[in-house]
């Protein structure tokens, strides 16, 4: 799955993402609710994890603005605010659960698997790029028809470089989506990810751009 997580707590926000990421979930975290609304309305997800009470633009406001566009993107609210009329009013907005603070991560993932698999009637069809296929609301990759072995790493590049299929996504993008932006990362260690993955699906498949960094073609 793609989740777009939309949180300005600067402890739980990482927190979520780890948890996500541990289940093979390509993560976006966003602390602000316009760059919320702007993501929500030209990237593509399976779902997004959406606090209220933002900085920029209220998540009551971005929600409505993505149902007034008519995105069907599956929206978990999550918030401290557990008033009655607070839940009327994010079902209200558009949102399809509800989910109060403080929480257990594990909950977390089960309603956000049953969101997306709600919308199993939206969901897009596998991304291809050759012999190479994505299903992103499972995680799973199929190389050829088959299913591909990659460590966590491996998922987490190859996941993005499919789901911007195309597109250049610079190194020191990669290396925060991948590292969590740890700042200790060997600056090498993108470099021999990217190269154990083209020995499993074959060098043509990721292209190098020279000063910039990685691209997913079709071959």
């Amino acid at each position: 799955m793609r989740i777009l997580l939309v949180e300005d707590d600067r402890d739980l926000g990482p927190r979520i993402a780890r948890a996500l990421r541990d289940e093979r979930c390509a993560v976006d975290l966003v602390a602000d609710g316009i760059d919320a609304a702007h993501l929500g309305a030209t990237e593509r997800y399976d779902a997004a994890v959406l606090d209220l009470g933002l900085p920029g633009m209220d998540g009551g406001a971005v929600l409505r603005g993505w149902r007034d566009a008519g995105l069907t993107l599956p929206v978990l609210v999550l918030t401290a605010r557990d008033g009655w009329s607070d839940k009327v009013a994010g079902f209200k907005a558009g949102a399809d659960d509800y989910l109060v603070k403080p929480f257990r991560v594990e909950e977390l993932l089960m309603r956000l698997r049953a969101l997306v698999r709600r919308a199993a009637g939206h969901a897009r069809p596998l991304l291809r790029a050759g012999p190479l296929s994505f299903d992103a609301p499972t995680g799973a990759f199929e190389l050829d028809g088959l299913p591909l072995k990659l460590t966590a790493l491996e998922w987490r590049v190859l996941s993005q470089l499919m789901l911007r299929k195309g597109a250049v996504i610079e190194r020191l993008e990669l290396l925060e989506r991948v590292y969590e932006g740890d700042a200790d990362t060997d600056s090498n260690s993108l470099e021999v990810i990217v190269g154990r993955l083209r020995k499993k699906i074959g060098a043509a498949l990721i292209e190098t751009v020279r000063g910039r960094g990685y691209r997913l073609v079709d071959a």
